[in-house]
């Protein structure tokens, strides 16, 4: 051994009881580590096969008959990939490199490669809910070769584990099962019976959220008659057979008898039908008054009240209660049709249109306007909560922010006990550190205050002078679009200073 040899043994074996990759050693040990060391270092720089390596040399012009020999797998299976048969070069490319060959896609990425023939399962770029492996790895759901399963899937989309379903890779819905309540039978039958995992459109439909094969109810009555007499009954003998199923049943599992959704409507959860309805005449339901608001309203005089009564009104709640509100059950409080953002973005298109960017506000899109606004009226401009803007933002943002919990039910309420969120939602809500006004995004970063800055007209600053509150295309929903970095910062700041006068 040298002496080069041995400083660099010497190192080695320091840099490794250093990091305690080496317990405390004794002289005799250590030197040891030292002889050894050259070893270790021709370990760490022998030279490994990359990803796309291939372990042996391949001519640039190597034909499929040659891969075979090696890979013959690749071209067996219950189904084969049509690309197969066309040549393994039609999706790979052979690269050389002095000594090293290297086999690659034609194409960045797989999904990108995939696209090349199958456009039609290209994701729209205005279109929402589209099934997140769909967007960008094809080879998350598929084998890009040969399989046992239809569609070259890499494991059957039914089963009732992981281990068997490749939808249960992710999702675990049905998997635990649920304790005095109901299950659908049809996940016996496996997902692909309900669901079609590249259907994408327009979100607010469930048929494109859910990525159903079909509408509702025609999905549902595929396999329901509904002109079983059974069924009929347990409707309360009332036209079913146009309704949306899923407004009062749960579609997978549910923790009341007959799927029952989770929360429920005092009559319909009584089974008081006739407090509503009368019977059914000529195929139509008929109600016990002659018209839908007035129904409402021998329950719910309080709400009418609001509505009327409120400074800033909202248009949407003037007119009939069922646009907005499902009369007998729903995934959500209050009971929203379809689901709480969507019944909102039926009319607010323009906010619809911010749900296609890809980075959403949580609450704005995926849990519930009403987080922020009052669904029926309001004091507040924008019906906003409360007229601070900042005072909005921080009852969930803020330090203070303290979730009560909801008696009896999985939930936790904010803003005095009138907004109802899931248990665990604040698990995901970034808190920030702000002490009277200040503290975002820096230290000392003022949130609230007058700001002067030369050349523009003072102005009061809140969150809604750096965000956006619904969406972005970039993270960070700063306003404008633009990108968290020091170009935005510069917008106020000159040379890491406000530009005062």
């Amino acid at each position: 051994m040298n002496v080069a040899s041995l400083a660099v043994a010497f190192f080695i074996a320091l840099f490794a009881r250093r990091l305690k990759l080496v317990d405390r050693q004794s002289p005799v040990e250590l030197l040891m580590t030292w002889i050894l060391a050259p070893s270790l270092l021709m370990g760490l720089t022998a030279p490994r096969l990359g990803a796309d390596q291939h372990p042996v040399p391949l001519d640039q012009k190597a034909d499929t008959a040659q891969c075979i020999q090696c890979h013959a797998d690749k071209t067996k299976g219950k189904v084969v990939h049509e690309a197969v048969g066309t040549g393994c070069l039609t999706c790979h490319v052979i690269r050389n490199v002095r000594d090293t060959t290297r086999v690659n896609l034609r194409a960045p990425t797989a999904a990108t490669l995939c696209f090349t023939c199958h456009a039609d399962e290209r994701p729209a770029q205005n279109q929402d809910r589209i099934h997140p492996p769909a967007v960008r790895d094809c080879l998350t759901c598929h084998d890009p070769h040969a399989s046992a399963n239809e569609d070259l899937l890499l494991k059957p989309t039914s089963g009732a584990t992981a281990k068997e379903n490749l939808c249960l890779s992710c999702h675990s819905i049905g998997v635990d099962g649920v304790t005095g309540g109901s299950r659908h039978l049809a996940l016996d039958m496996g997902c692909g019976t309900c669901h079609s995992t590249h259907k994408v459109g327009e979100p607010t439909k469930p048929e494109f959220a859910y990525h159903l094969r079909k509408g509702v109810p025609e999905l549902c009555l595929d396999c329901h008659d509904a002109k079983d007499a059974t069924l009929a009954t347990a409707h309360g003998n009332q036209p079913f057979a146009t309704a949306d199923c899923m407004q009062c049943h749960a579609p997978h599992e549910s923790t009341a008898p007959k799927l029952a959704q989770k929360f429920l409507h005092p009559p319909y959860a009584d089974k008081s039908c006739n407090t509503c309805h009368q019977p059914a005449k000529d195929g139509k339901v008929v109600l016990t008054t002659p018209d839908i608001n007035s129904l409402c309203l021998t329950c719910h005089a309080d709400q009418a009240k609001e509505i009327q009564t409120a400074k800033v009104q909202h248009p949407g709640a003037m007119g009939d209660c069922t646009q907005c509100h499902n009369p007998h059950a729903g995934r959500s409080p209050g009971f929203l049709q379809s689901n709480p953002v969507a019944v909102c973005l039926t009319c607010h298109s323009d906010l619809a249109e911010q749900g296609k960017k890809a980075h959403l506000h949580q609450p704005a899109f995926a849990q519930d306007c009403s987080i922020c606004h009052t669904p029926h009226g309001g004091e507040n401009a924008k019906l906003l909560r409360v007229k601070d803007v900042d005072s909005l933002c921080l009852e969930c943002h803020g330090p203070k922010a303290s979730p009560q919990p909801v008696k009896g039910a999985d939930l936790v309420s904010i803003f005095d006990g009138k907004v109802a969120l899931p248990k665990d939602y604040f698990r995901q809500v970034p808190i920030l550190p702000v002490t009277d006004g200040r503290g975002h995004p820096t230290e000392n970063h003022p949130i609230s205050a007058l700001v002067n800055i030369k050349g523009r007209t003072p102005f009061t600053m809140n969150c809604l002078s750096c965000h956006q509150p619904h969406a972005s295309s970039e993270a960070g929903l700063l306003v404008g679009d633009q990108q968290p970095n020091m170009a935005f910062c510069t917008t106020c700041h000159t040379e890491g200073t406000l530009g005062l006068p």
